[in-house]
């Protein structure tokens, strides 16, 4: 669906979420030359910095997220990723030439660190994505830059690269233990919460306008004109903000806030750790980000993989996440309806201070076979965390007009796969917004569209309450489970 009155450059535009698909929307709208956008959202990011440990509660509050161009045969997501890199490349020089360098960070700030990221398998063959990865890289016209790991000649082309280090962080070879994976040369990791920065100092330069602020910033309803059609917002605060278009773009709050998103999207929890390394601990350079990929193992291997991490940052945190199981926090909405919302240490009305058991079992088996060194030089989780992003049933986007509703857009289903494109996804949904190339693949992905009779879905929505993914029937793990000590393999 598009638009069916074009936008005038003039006409008032309402972004609703200050995450990667609000502020890349904002931000090319205002490159496309639109005058009169807004973003609302009630997180205080210019207080916060994004930065989740200083109380920014979002997925797009990080320290790092992963930059790959692997997606086996989604050629569309990779040609996408292809695409990002490109401006993730062009950010760094930006910030490094001064041109745009935002307040609290210097010149010698990056968003994108070039360091690989490597798939791992502990299967004796590659599993089929990342073979479709390779041959489909390839045919792009980008040979030798998903390199296998136990492949001596490939091994010799990543260390020309200067990414010999990234084949085997964990030192498995020298143990013994297999390392097969593949070493994707073109990825790294983002800087996320310098990353939100940049995006929204960039924006606010083009003249959009952020109001950040748990009341101002915050929506409680849409507005409606004489004939049904939204045309603007009501804030937390009881003021009325009117638009000629709003796009909502919310993260793991935007089912809630859009009902009519049943059965297509639902919000679920990523668990995360964080290990704190200390700098006078040989580990610390060893993980450094210049020295050390971020990383995935048995992303598909269901509820005993789904792992993935990074180097430690710049404060000494160790990130590793798992998805291998997509957990729900069902509640009954004012249309006494089910859906799952956001539940975290920082919700007023409920906490959430630790990650289920089952995450925390996977966790520490995975560091006690692959990181070891962490508990023998006793280094223990330091933070848990749950991280709610809103899944689509076929892991693609939505981003569409809301049916019946020409002024009112969503951009969301991320499914844990978006903030690598931070920098240039806001260019499609523009595009989209215009009715631009809507014929194109990737477009049509993300169309408004539902589970059709028979299809198999890639993420299975809406269990409710009694559900075996909702928070409410799973053990969480507790204080003690943060020790990371030999004997508590798991």
């Amino acid at each position: 669906m598009v638009a069916t009155k074009p936008l005038q450059k003039t006409d008032a535009i309402i972004v609703v979420g200050a995450g990667i698909f609000g502020l890349s929307t904002a931000l090319h709208l205002g490159l496309r030359g639109y005058k009169n956008v807004t973003v609302f959202d009630r997180q205080p990011y210019d207080d916060t910095k994004y930065e989740y440990t200083a109380g920014a509660d979002s997925a797009s509050s990080d320290n790092y997220k992963i930059i790959r161009s692997g997606y086996g045969s989604e050629k569309v997501y990779q040609d996408l990723s292809t695409e990002a890199i490109q401006h993730w490349n062009s950010w760094n020089e930006e910030i490094l030439s001064g041109e745009c360098v935002p307040d609290g960070m210097t010149r010698s700030d990056k968003v994108f660190i070039n360091n690989g990221h490597l798939s791992l398998t502990d299967k004796d063959d590659l599993p089929e994505f990342e073979k479709a990865t390779i041959q489909n890289m390839e045919a792009a016209g980008q040979p030798n830059t998903q390199l296998v790991t136990t492949d001596p000649g490939q091994v010799d082309i990543a260390d020309r690269k200067g990414l010999g280090f990234a084949i085997d962080p964990f030192q498995r070879r020298a143990k013994g233990k297999g390392y097969l994976g593949v070493l994707d040369t073109t990825g790294g990791v983002a800087v996320a919460h310098k990353a939100c920065r940049f995006a929204l100092h960039k924006a606010r330069l083009l003249g959009v306008h952020f109001v950040l602020d748990p009341h101002s910033g915050a929506v409680e309803s849409f507005c409606y004109d004489a004939g049904g059609k939204v045309n603007g917002v009501q804030m937390k605060d009881g003021k009325k903000r009117h638009a000629s278009k709003v796009v909502v773009a919310c993260g793991g709050w935007t089912p809630s806030i859009l009902p009519v998103l049943d059965g297509i999207c639902e919000t679920t929890a990523g668990s995360v750790i964080l290990i704190k390394i200390p700098p006078d601990s040989a580990l610390y350079e060893r993980l450094a980000p210049e020295r050390f990929p971020s990383w995935a193992w048995n992303m598909r291997d269901g509820k005993l993989g789904g792992l993935y991490g990074f180097p430690r940052d710049e404060n000494g945190y160790l990130k590793i996440g798992y998805r291998g199981t997509k957990y729900t926090n069902p509640k009954v909405q004012e249309d006494g309806k089910e859906r799952s919302v956001p539940v975290t240490r920082y919700t007023a009305e409920e906490t959430i201070t630790q990650v289920p058991q089952q995450a925390m079992k996977v966790f520490k088996s995975f560091i006690l076979e692959y990181f070891p060194d962490l508990a023998e030089n006793g280094i223990d989780i330091e933070l848990t965390r749950l991280c709610w992003y809103t899944d689509s049933f076929d892991n693609h986007y939505v981003v569409d007009n809301i049916p019946g509703q020409d002024s009112l857009m969503v951009a969301t289903g991320g499914s844990g796969h978006a903030f690598k494109y931070l920098p240039n996804v806001g260019k499609w949904v523009v595009d989209i917004i215009e009715g631009v190339g809507v014929k194109r693949d990737l477009v049509k992905h993300w169309r408004w569209r539902t589970l059709q009779s028979g299809e198999k879905p890639f993420n299975v929505l809406q269990e409710g309450s009694s559900g075996p993914r909702a928070l409410r029937n799973v053990e969480m793990s507790t204080d003690k489970d943060l020790k990371l000590s030999a004997q508590s393999r798991l």
